[in-house]
């Protein structure tokens, strides 16, 4: 079998052949594994909802997105899971809520009772520096010093150095505040649908 001649014309040939085969070798690979890891990404939510609802016989009744630009005019949209427990009886909502942190975008889901008030939460990403701003997936739990579960954000709320009544994360200010906007954010979110007008006005209306 006669040799390639190493010319500039063989060589890109090759190249080129080497680059089609690679290129289609991971088309494949993405193809068989983009399935599974949208199965993963799925079942990561829906055990994130039953633990920010603190509820595991739940339902997604309706899902939302509302789009609503932030104090700087940048749109943000929010997804709002409309949650019902087996019986249908209205739970509040888990909603997901993405701004920028100290290192990164950070990205919570919040549950909330139909009254508005935190249920829990749980970070969906983050790149914040590890053993700093990263304590935030366990700093504002319930019992722990930042603690907002069973608050509401009808009042924003704010870390105590800027007068607010939440303990920032020790030396993560940036990110305590990131945070707390993203929850705040994802209140108003709720607050701004339909289902959540109508549970307030029938709360109301009950007291």
């Amino acid at each position: 079998m006669k040799k390639l001649e190493s010319t500039l014309t063989n060589m890109v040939l090759v190249l080129t052949g080497v680059a089609v085969v690679m290129g289609g070798i991971l088309a494949y690979i993405n193809h068989l594994t983009e399935g599974p890891i949208a199965q993963q990404k799925e079942k990561a939510l829906a055990d994130g909802i039953k633990s920010v609802m603190v509820c595991n016989d739940l339902v997604v009744a309706k899902k939302d997105e509302v789009k609503q630009n932030d104090a700087k005019g940048k749109e943000l949209t929010y997804v709002i899971y409309q949650v019902k427990d087996a019986q249908g009886t209205d739970l509040g909502a888990a909603v997901e809520s993405t701004t920028g942190g100290f290192g990164g975008n950070l990205k919570v889901l919040v549950g909330f009772d139909p009254d508005g008030k935190i249920l829990g939460y749980t970070l969906l990403e983050h790149a914040e520096t590890p053993g700093l701003g990263a304590k935030a997936d366990k700093w504002f739990q319930k019992g722990e010093k930042g603690d907002i579960i069973g608050k509401s954000p009808a009042e924003p709320l704010t870390v105590s150095k800027d007068g607010g009544q939440v303990d920032a994360i020790t030396a993560s200010t940036i990110t305590s505040r990131a945070f707390l906007l993203a929850v705040n954010n994802a209140y108003n979110a709720y607050k701004s649908t339909p289902a959540a007008d109508a549970e307030t006005g029938a709360s109301k209306q009950h007291k």
